[in-house]
């Protein structure tokens, strides 16, 4: 287990401490021992405090871009794709209760495994990492580890507005449909895309609209 993160040259100290940030409520259990939730609580805090630091650093965004962008890429969505870059999910400790970890349980043992990181190896050890693991994703504004139209809703909830999305058209022969989606926020279109379904035209959709806020 401690080859982990070997590839971005960090190594394990204190192997009972990284096994704890591997071990799921429904192993801990089982085997009277503790699970992740106190370093994945920690994790999510040093993550965010690494993020604040590189947006501040790296651009000239304003604060409400910035808040936005630090969301985007430490939410689950994107700890799940970085997990999948160090085959995370084959380490986790699950109980006989639990087939397999789903998308949420590896994103928080990913933030576990960043808190033992800065435990054993402080903060710079974490932005090395987060340079390497992290900023390519940020660089290439790779857009798969974005669910959209949860972000929208996010950012609109905080303004107390309404999302509504619109279907305006559909075209096309039947394998090979074109949906036209428009996004309306307090009855105003704020974003107009299509896609091979409805929900992609939704996704792409929100997706013009979420930019159009962060900027």
């Amino acid at each position: 287990m401690k080859n982990i993160f070997k590839k971005y040259g960090i190594k394990f100290k204190n192997e009972l401490l990284l096994t704890e940030a591997l071990t799921h409520s429904s192993y801990a259990n089982e085997q009277d021992t503790v699970s992740y939730e106190r370093l994945e609580f920690l994790g999510d805090a040093v993550l965010e405090i690494v993020c604040s630091d590189y947006l501040y650093t790296h651009t000239d965004y304003p604060e409400g871009k910035m808040s936005r962008l630090r969301s985007l890429y430490v939410c689950e969505n994107a700890l799940y794709e970085y997990s999948k870059e160090i085959n995370l999910k084959d380490y986790i400790l699950l109980g006989n209760g639990v087939d397999e970890a789903n998308k949420t349980i590896i994103a928080d043992v990913f933030e576990a495994c960043i808190a033992v990181i800065y435990l054993e190896n402080g903060l710079s050890t974490v932005k090395k990492l987060f340079n390497n693991l992290i900023v390519p994703y940020i660089e290439r504004h790779d857009d798969f580890l974005m669910d959209y139209k949860s972000l929208l809703q996010e950012s609109v909830q905080t303004v107390k507005k309404s999302v509504e999305y619109k279907l305006i058209s559909e075209s096309g022969p039947a394998h090979k449909k074109v949906f036209e989606v428009e996004v309306i926020i307090d009855g105003l279109c704020y974003g107009k895309a299509t896609g091979g379904s409805k929900k992609e035209a939704e996704q792409n959709a929100a997706k013009e609209a979420y930019m159009k806020r962060a900027q």
